[in-house]
C-alpha cells in the first residue's frame, strides 16, 4: 500500500496543476482526500513567490498545501531539517488518512523524503576554511583535490561549483567516506508512486521563456526589491535563485532588464537538462506527456494500481524520458 505520491520532473512543466486536480479528485476515485506537500527548495522561503511560481491561495483552490513559506531569505537551505518537516506532513497525512502528494523539481528534497537517505552533519569550522580557500585559491583547486580523495564525486560535480565541491570536502573530511557514499541509491523509505511530466525539449524552452517573461510582467523586481529588505543577499541559497539574482544585478545596474530577463531564461533552461537528468535516472518515475488531453485520469489510473498492490504501471506510461527527450550536455 502506498503512503506518498510524487509528481516530479523539469520546471514550468505543470506539475503544481496537475497535483492540485490529483488532490481534489482523489475521494471521489479512491476514497482518501489528498493533500500536496511542497518539494521545490526556494518555495519553502517566505515571500519569493512570484520567481516561483508559487500558487497563490485562489489557484490552490482549498487544497491543503504544506512546507511553503517555511524560511527566511536570509537563511540557508537545510535539506536534513527539510527532510525532518517533510516525513512529519507524510506522517501526519497518514494519521488522517490522507494521501500526500509530494510535488517538486528539487530532486535531492524528494529523495531526500521518499529513499533512505541520511545527511552527515556540518562543522561550522571545517566549512568556514574550506570556504575561505576556495576564495584564496578558487574551484578549480578545490576541485583537483577532491578528485584525488574521491574521483566519482569530482566527475559529478563541475569545477565551477565551489558550493558542491566545498561540500563534498566537507562530508569526506567529517566521515571519512567518500561524498559518494552519502548519495541515495533509490531504496524507498516510503512506498510510493512517482508520476513525472516530460515535455519535448522545445516545448518546455518555450514555455520557460513565457515563464521568465511573466514573472518580470507580474513585478518580480519590486519583489525582490522587498526580499532585499528582508535580507536577500545575506541569504547563501536563496539569492542565487534563478531569476532572483538576476534581478539583484538589475537592481544593482550590473544588468538591463532584457539582459536579467535573457540571463534568467538561459539558466532556467540549463537547470530544466539537470533536472530531467536527475529524474530519468530512478527506475521507478512512471512518465506521462504534459500536454495528454486525458492527463489526470492517467495520473490517477497511477495511483489506483499502486494501492491495488500492482506492481507494474501500463506499459505506454514506462517509457524512460531520455527516449523523449534528447540530453544534451553542456
Amino acid at each position: 500500500m502506498i503512503k506518498v505520491i510524487a509528481v516530479v520532473g523539469p520546471t514550468a512543466v505543470g506539475k503544481s496543476d496537475l497535483a492540485v486536480e490529483m488532490a481534489l479528485r482523489l475521494e471521489e476515485r479512491t476514497g482518501r482526500r489528498g493533500e500536496v506537500i511542497n518539494a521545490d527548495s526556494m518555495q519553502l522561503y517566505r515571500g519569493m513567490d512570484i520567481g516561483t511560481a508559487k500558487l497563490s491561495p485562489q489557484e490552490r483552490r482549498g487544497v491543503p498545501h504544506h512546507l511553503l513559506d517555511v524560511w527566511e531569505v536570509s537563511e540557508p537551505a537545510d535539506v536534513a531539517s527539510y527532510q525532518a518537516m517533510a516525513r512529519d506532513r507524510v506522517e501526519d497525512c497518514a494519521d488522517r488518512d490522507v494521501l500526500p502528494i509530494l510535488v517538486g523539481g528539487s530532486g535531492l528534497y524528494v529523495r531526500a523524503v521518499l529513499d533512505h537517505l541520511e545527511f552527515p552533519g556540518t562543522d561550522p569550522e571545517v566549512r568556514a576554511r574550506l570556504e575561505a580557500e576556495l576564495a584564496e585559491v578558487g574551484s578549480g583547486v578545490l576541485h583537483a583535490r577532491l578528485a584525488e580523495v574521491d574521483p566519482a564525486a569530482a566527475r559529478a560535480i563541475l569545477p565551477g561549483n565551489g558550493r558542491r565541491i566545498v561540500r563534498a570536502l566537507e562530508v569526506v573530511e567529517l566521515t571519512g567516506r567518500p561524498f559518494t557514499a552519502n548519495l541515495p541509491d533509490h531504496t524507498p523509505f516510503y512506498p510510493c508512486t512517482q508520476i513525472g511530466l516530460r515535455a519535448p525539449r522545445p516545448e518546455l524552452d518555450e514555455r520557460i521563456d513565457v515563464r521568465v517573461d511573466r514573472m518580470w510582467d507580474r513585478g518580480l523586481l519590486e519583489e525582490v526589491r522587498r526580499l532585499d529588505e528582508a535580507g536577500l543577499r545575506e541569504g547563501r541559497t536563496a539569492s542565487r535563485a534563478l531569476g532572483y539574482s538576476q534581478a539583484l544585478a538589475q537592481l544593482d545596474g550590473r544588468m538591463t532588464e532584457e539582459e536579467a530577463r535573457a540571463a534568467t531564461a538561459q539558466a532556467t533552461r540549463r537547470f530544466a537538462r539537470r533536472q530531467e537528468s536527475w529524474f530519468r535516472r530512478d527506475p521507478r518515475v512512471r512518465w506521462l506527456p504534459y500536454d495528454a488531453p486525458d492527463l489526470v485520469e492517467r495520473a490517477l489510473s497511477q495511483v489506483e494500481a499502486a494501492l491495488s498492490g500492482a506492481s507494474e504501471a501500463p506499459e505506454e506510461t514506462l517509457v524512460d524520458v531520455a527516449t523523449m527527450i534528447p540530453f544534451h550536455r553542456g
